[in-house]
């Protein structure tokens, strides 16, 4: 979190929005601060995350359309956290702090756990559950008509503003490859099939897994975008984190395991042309941009740690040199899930 919005932050500001939705911060446990403040909390013995968000990150009406939509999926059979009334009868409560705010809400804890990158789990069975859910929700969401507001369009994210966090001269390359792929991804045809409301954040830390389901959280990116774009992130993410500092031929046989078993899940719940998988790399760059614009934006070059500086010179050097966080064949991968799918449907 930015520090000017830590310093907005406080234990009175913490037990007034939990008192919002008739529980107590006594024993809060914080789960995240990176764009939001999500916390543990009880009720009757039972566990809920509390979720602060300031204004400077989403207006009011941002969240109250992500609630609707998460409580739509989950109407519908989706493994998402509802999200819960406050003693007011409302989703979002805004709590002023000096000349800003902080939007509230509420929602079940996920059943499960998080699978970590070297978890004995984190394999096939789980990469097929991700699909899956996923392909679930896109299915479900193509009925969806939203109330009167709507998320954002996937142009309209801040973070797509490349020049407002990198540096025009240093970063002058990126800036350029970043705004043509923006380009390229408008120029795309939009129809029922391939665009809708995605979460657009589907990563190992957004869900937990029951060994049987994943059951996903954090809708907070959520954005009328490209259905493929959820059908990249889960590519991205465990390459990225498991690989990154390996070639790009070890990243590629990884991730060609991992895009296998996801649409072999995927495609038993919803289906989604090939045309689209082999698009697949535009948004994986996009991506790309994407997490070092906002590493820029978050963390100052002053204050990184070891760890966070080469995270984001691992990522530049990657995009400078224009090289793919994986290289496939995504004719031959989406051929073969389907093969698969049809003997399951035998």
């Amino acid at each position: 979190m930015e520090q000017w919005i830590d310093a907005l932050f406080s234990d009175s500001l913490l037990e007034e929005a939990a008192n919002l939705f008739g529980t107590t911060s006594a024993k809060a446990e914080k789960r995240g601060d990176f764009e939001n403040y999500v916390f543990e909390v009880h009720k009757e013995g039972q566990p809920y995350i509390l979720r602060l968000t300031h204004s400077s990150h989403r207006k009011w009406g941002d969240i109250q359309a992500e609630l609707e939509w998460v409580n739509f999926l989950h109407s519908n059979g989706a493994n998402v956290s509802v999200a819960h009334t406050s003693v007011n009868g409302v989703l979002v409560e805004e709590i002023p702090v000096e000349g800003s705010s902080f939007y509230v809400c509420l929602f079940n804890k996920a059943p499960g756990s998080l699978v970590k990158m070297d978890d004995e789990r984190f394999g096939r069975d789980l990469f097929e559950s991700w699909g899956k859910a996923v392909g679930h929700m896109h299915q479900v969401t193509r009925s969806y008509q939203a109330g009167e507001h709507k998320r954002d369009r996937w142009e309209e994210e801040d973070l797509l503003n490349f020049s407002k966090y990198l540096d025009e001269e240093k970063d002058e390359a990126i800036i350029l490859e970043g705004e043509k792929i923006v380009r390229e991804l408008k120029s795309l045809p939009e129809t029922e099939e391939s665009f809708g409301l995605i979460h657009s954040d589907i990563h190992p830390g957004n869900f937990f897994y029951d060994e049987e389901d994943i059951h996903i959280f954090d809708f907070d990116d959520s954005a009328y975008h490209f259905y493929v774009s959820d059908v990249a992130i889960p590519v991205y993410y465990p390459v990225w984190w498991k690989h990154r500092g390996e070639s790009l031929s070890v990243r590629s046989a990884y991730g060609e395991k991992v895009l296998y078993h996801f649409l072999v899940g995927y495609l038993q719940e919803n289906h989604l042309d090939l045309e689209w998988i082999k698009r697949i790399p535009y948004f994986l760059k996009l991506r790309d941009i994407e997490l070092y614009t906002v590493f820029q934006k978050k963390w100052a070059p002053e204050n990184r740690s070891e760890k966070e500086e080469e995270l984001v010179n691992g990522i530049r050097k990657r995009i400078v040199h224009d090289e793919p966080v994986v290289d496939l064949d995504y004719e031959t991968i989406y051929k073969r899930a389907e093969q698969a799918v049809a003997k399951l449907n035998r």
